[in-house]
């Protein structure tokens, strides 16, 4: 089942549920109006949606054209939003870059912290910073996450990882938007992220684990993670590689002293797929190449010359994300964005 909110001029949207090619939708407000409505209900929402999907797929009802640029983020705002970060690599180069060593504890629970969850970005909506953050030197080093993440329904506190896999029920492409030259300063202050991490943005379709087949195993998801920069292909990564915790793993850390309510989005952070190939080059047939964040190339860049050459963007740049399965189909719909200043 794929679900997506339209942009109807409310903070939250319309709910819609689309078709398995991607190409028509059919409104869903007889079942929920909203998709925070279906997961306040979902355990009688899910049924209906599900068959309302079926009926869309078999041509019983017509549906109308489906446009990914006048859809919202899924969740356009959530009551929960924690982002992890579970690929190792990510993780050494990250805090290579500030002259940190990997804290030991890393390989006994996953890495995760709580963002702002009171708006999302859309699909196609800009990203706006002033200009003296856009400036190449002295800015604030405006980078993307190219990463995966989930939708729960509600997870008990105490849940272990077998049991968090069985909640949950959306899938979801998420660009986790850092600006890199803040990150060391709050990092420094001991209490993590805040002005360092603007809103994230989502791509249009949210996907039930169901639709991947064997690509969703063990609670990792492969397929080809695209990502360009003015066109330019920048990687071609699979997120199953690497991820030192699986999305059960996570959810059981985040649930570990608290209960996360319906609606709940866990991300896997930034995609990361080890040393098979430095820089974007060859692509490989299943992933596994490039980056799906500018400090990982700038930190390889610094490894193999001494010095990063690739810039952090800035005002007119495009970044485009997309996931394709095993089909060759996009997953989820694009994420593209233009950097604009204010």
């Amino acid at each position: 089942m794929r679900l997506a909110t339209l942009n109807d001029g409310s903070r939250d949207g319309s709910l819609v549920v689309v078709s398995a090619d991607n190409r028509r939708y059919t409104p869903a407000g007889g079942i929920a109006g909203t998709m925070q409505e279906a997961f306040d209900r979902w355990q009688e929402a899910e049924p209906q949606l599900r068959a309302l999907a079926v009926r869309l797929d078999i041509g019983q009802i017509e549906g109308r054209p489906f446009v990914e640029a006048n859809c919202l983020a899924p969740l356009p705002r959530a009551y929960q939003w924690a982002e992890a970060s579970v690929y190792t690599r990510h993780l050494e180069l990250m805090h290579g870059g500030r002259g940190q060593d990997m804290p030991a504890s890393f390989w006994v629970d996953p890495l995760i912290s709580q963002g702002s969850s009171s708006h999302f970005l859309a699909p196609r909506e800009p990203i706006v910073l002033p200009e003296k953050a856009l400036e190449l030197d002295g800015g604030f080093g405006l980078d993307f996450e190219a990463s995966l993440a989930v939708i729960t329904d509600d997870v008990p506190m105490g849940t272990n990882p077998a049991e968090a896999l069985q909640h949950i029920k959306l899938i979801v492409l998420v660009n986790c938007i850092t600006l890199r030259h803040l990150v060391p300063g709050e990092i420094a202050k001991g209490f993590g992220f805040f002005k360092s991490k603007p809103a994230a943005s989502f791509a249009p379709i949210a996907v039930t684990p169901d639709e991947f087949g064997r690509q969703w195993q063990g609670g990792k998801l492969a397929g080809r993670l695209l990502v360009t920069i003015n066109t330019r292909l920048f990687g071609d990564l699979n997120p199953a590689l690497d991820m030192a915790f699986d999305f059960g793993q996570i959810i059981a850390h985040a649930a570990c002293t608290r209960r996360l309510p319906a609606g709940s989005l866990i991300s896997a952070g930034a995609v990361s797929n080890g040393d098979r190939v430095r820089g974007p080059g060859r692509p490989i047939s299943w992933g596994g190449n490039g980056y799906a964040c500018i400090a990982e190339m700038r930190m390889m860049e610094t490894v193999d010359y001494g010095h990063p050459d690739t810039r952090f963007l800035t005002d007119g740049d495009v970044v485009h994300i997309e996931m394709v399965d095993q089909r060759g189909q996009s997953a989820f719909g694009a994420i593209e964005q233009e950097v604009k200043r204010i």
